[in-house]
């Protein structure tokens, strides 16, 4: 099993930690893990990606032309993401931002369209307008929409999207057990778990919910 994922999002979203907490988990699973970020100095507000890969072979080189997964926290994120994107990819979106995708059968060939870009992720209130989701060749049922800001709004806290997010992919992975992602978030989130113990339970929560939105999650 060798997966090479993409993820995107604004500034602001918990790209890095996402990415970084994933590839921990892998590696605590014994896998092959390798996380490296790509932002630019406009870290909040600008688009921000992460290049992960997690596998039983050594991984050869940090950065990659194709991604197996591509998760988009935003409509301007995902437009980024498109060249990763091959015919055989995933997409894996937050359905709380983007508006449901249209594929056309007879859509040839990748396109992209220019889409308003959202404020950061922590500085925005959610609301129902929704962004244009970007035309790209893929078969529904690898075109995957959960509703991580939504969720995260609703029954825990608007900062924790990333973390449903997080859990819905490593369910989508199918190579890393829930316990192991709970202990690389707990490592990676040592300082703020110390200072503020009700964290733990929060992002705990948020995995969960992620996870059991990935299991109940119906192909659009």
């Amino acid at each position: 099993m060798q997966k090479r994922i993409i993820f995107g999002g604004e500034g602001g979203q918990g790209v890095q930690s996402a990415a970084d907490i994933l590839a921990q988990a892998a590696f605590e699973e014994g896998l092959e893990a390798l996380y490296i970020p790509n932002f630019g100095i406009e870290q909040r507000g600008g688009i921000s990606l992460a290049y992960v890969q997690v596998g039983e072979k050594t991984i050869g080189s940090p950065k990659f032309l194709r991604a197996d997964l591509a998760v988009a926290f935003s409509g301007r994120a995902l437009a980024r993401l498109e060249p990763y994107i091959g015919p055989e990819s995933s997409v894996l979106y937050d359905s709380t931002l983007l508006a449901p995708p249209e594929v056309a059968a007879e859509v040839v060939g990748r396109q992209a369209y220019n889409t308003i870009a959202p404020e950061a992720f922590a500085e925005r209130q959610l609301t129902k307008k929704r962004q244009k989701f970007p035309e790209i060749e893929a078969k529904r049922e690898r075109i995957l929409g959960i509703p991580a800001g939504e969720i995260a709004r609703e029954k825990l806290h608007p900062r924790v999207g990333n973390i449903v997010i997080l859990g819905a992919l490593a369910r989508l992975v199918g190579a890393i057990r829930l316990e192991n992602l709970e202990k690389a978030l707990e490592m990676r989130l040592a300082g703020k778990l110390k200072r503020d113990p009700a964290l733990k339970e929060l992002n705990f929560k948020a995995l969960h919910l992620g996870w059991e939105a990935r299991r109940r999650q119906v192909s659009v």
